[in-house]
């Protein structure tokens, strides 16, 4: 009874990945019956061959009758041509299918990869986002394809084997099905191991491509700090363990191959000593002999390396429930149902009692309370990890507030769509990201529509016109992946081209010129000063030289407004500000 609940559970876990794989299956149907048709002859074909025996031992080898031998061995050619054409026709079609299965599998992936919340990227590693996100597709898809042609064909080329095999002898046929119905149990005590092995080796996978990952990023980390031999360490550490979670899996697992090679001689064997006596016997022919064993020998032989198709059936399912387990998660960050546009911003942005958690119980802003009007200036300052740059980050919905409201115009930013939100704010950061591809492409990212009068009027504005218009390639100039052919401030100033090409009413500026020098910062701060002309800005800013125009400078201190007002104003106060500032330029008076 045990037994035969868990080859339910086998059979419902098939059904199951297929139907929750169907959506990506379905486009290319036709493709895939076509591929599934095809491997119905070239099992079926291994009983014609193994058929063909008995004639030619009982007509040729007994009753030596010459023209049965001229003519077998040339249907026995003519019928493996025929299945060899066959078989590359099925490996086509098949893999067709499962490319574009693979293909729409990524796509889908990605999609939603895109639309993770940034809390996920911060609780991820890029090892785990990449092996599931890419990784997972191949195996699922091109294992399920694998898997099933070789199910289908294996089940066919069975079925017209057992059938040779009842035809030459029944008697035999039933020791060799007996004997076959020995290989299906020990595939079920290998099962849960094998699951448990699996997942720690996609862990320990995606460790190893974030040790790759980390390497190329923190190349110059790496030889400034000589953490050559730290990072050797952490490597051999990461593939030992995946050469023990290998080593475990064989001696879990690839006990089953030697085994089918001893159930298959005890069924070969046995069938020897039944077949002995049934020939003596007179009741059944030499030919049917040697017809049967070839059809026993090759509906064994495929069962010898059962343990490893095993492995590769389970890799498979365990990729597509990962799959799904991706798929099936939403998003917290949604746009609410009733969710309108936002076309302009016309009165102010405002933050009403506001408190955030990025870990449960653990409260980094607490009871914010902030009014920007529209076309002014608020500078956030403070002390380093005071809750600066998470307040410009629930502006645009990067994260949620706990409790409170961020408000545009009076209305909640969750009643708004998230896209119409982004729209209106461009943002620039201390290490801004560009990706690989030309000046031009990454200037675009801000308006896809943008000409090219605009692009160069943004480049004007960003002070990287007369940088751009020096090099011999121009706007189609690469700048590698993460702009690292170029300086900082020409990232800085690019980053903010595209922020101007953008043309959004509201603009977060997060420490834009804390990494640079003197000279990059003056030439970067005219570009910004360009960048918030006539526009709402938040401006978090750790030099308090570039701040004190604003029109309001906001002291953040532990996640509480510790101050507000205008420069001026707060030297006077002689509070938190006037002693951030007495800090910074004590040593220049």
């Amino acid at each position: 009874m045990k037994k035969l609940l868990k080859k339910q559970i086998s059979k419902n876990l098939l059904v199951k990945n297929f139907r929750r794989m169907w959506p990506f299956i379905k486009p290319f149907w036709v493709r895939a019956v076509i591929g599934v048709l095809l491997t119905i002859p070239v099992g079926a074909l291994d009983g014609v061959v193994a058929m063909f025996l008995k004639p030619f031992m009982d007509k040729v080898m007994v009753d030596k009758q010459p023209h049965f031998s001229a003519i077998i061995p040339f249907l026995i050619v003519g019928f493996t041509i025929v299945q060899g054409i066959l078989i590359y026709s099925s490996n086509y079609v098949n893999t067709w299918v499962a490319q574009k299965i693979t293909q729409t599998v990524k796509r889908r992936l990605y999609k939603k990869l895109l639309s993770m919340d940034t809390s996920y990227f911060d609780k991820n590693n890029s090892g785990t986002i990449l092996f599931r996100f890419a990784s997972d597709a191949d195996t699922a898809a091109n294992g399920l394809i694998d898997n099933t042609k070789q199910f289908l064909s294996k089940s066919f080329s069975s079925i017209a084997l057992v059938g040779v095999l009842l035809y030459n002898s029944w008697q035999l046929a039933l020791i060799a099905i007996a004997v076959l119905g020995l290989f299906i149990y020990p595939m079920t005590i290998v099962r849960k191991k094998m699951k448990e092995i699996l997942n720690k080796t996609v862990t320990s996978s995606s460790l190893l491509m974030t040790i790759y990952n980390e390497t190329f990023a923190g190349n110059k980390t790496i030889r400034s700090f000589t953490l050559e031999e730290t990072l050797t360490r952490k490597f051999h550490e990461a593939t030992d363990y995946l050469f023990y979670l290998s080593m475990k899996m064989v001696k879990s697992t690839n006990w089953l191959s030697p085994l089918m090679h001893i159930i298959m001689s005890i069924g070969v064997a046995l069938v020897i000593g039944a077949g002995s006596y049934l020939i003596v016997s007179g009741k059944i022919t030499s030919g049917n002999f040697v017809a049967f064993i070839a059809a026993l020998m090759m509906l064994y032989t495929p069962l010898k390396s059962v343990g490893n198709n095993y492995i590769s059936i389970q890799n498979s399912f365990l990729a597509i429930d990962r799959i799904f387990e991706l798929l099936d998660m939403e998003p917290v960050i949604q746009d609410a149902p009733t969710a309108k546009e936002l076309r302009e911003v016309k009165k102010a942005v405002t933050f009403e009692h506001v408190h955030f958690e990025y870990v449960p119980g653990r409260e980094v802003l607490h009871d914010i309370n902030l009014n920007i009007p529209v076309g002014t200036t608020a500078a956030l300052v403070g002390n380093s990890g005071g809750g600066k740059t998470t307040i410009s980050a629930l502006l645009p919905r990067l994260y949620d507030v706990t409790k409170g409201a961020v408000k545009i115009d009076g209305s909640d930013i969750k009643d708004i769509s998230q896209a119409s939100l982004r729209r209106q704010i461009a943002m620039v950061f201390q290490d801004n990201f560009l990706f690989s591809g030309t000046i031009r492409e990454n200037i675009l990212l801000g308006n896809e529509q943008a000409d090219e009068t605009s692009i160069w009027t943004a480049l004007k504005n960003a002070c990287l016109d007369e940088f751009v218009k020096g090099l011999p390639n121009g706007l189609d100039t690469e700048i590698g992946e993460r702009g690292i052919l170029l300086s900082g401030g020409q990232k800085q100033r690019l980053a903010i081209a595209r922020a101007f090409i953008k043309n959004a009413p509201i603009v977060i500026l997060d420490e834009a010129t804390s990494a640079l020098d003197n000279k990059s910062e003056r030439v970067v701060q005219e570009a910004l000063d360009n960048l918030m002309k006539n526009r709402t800005v938040i401006v978090i800013a750790h030099r308090l030289s570039t701040v004190q125009n604003a029109d309001k400078i906001v002291v953040i201190n532990d996640g509480r407004i510790a101050e507000e007002g205008k420069h001026e104003e707060l030297l006077k106060q002689n509070g938190a500000y006037a002693a951030l500032y007495t800090m910074q330029f004590k040593d220049k008076k």
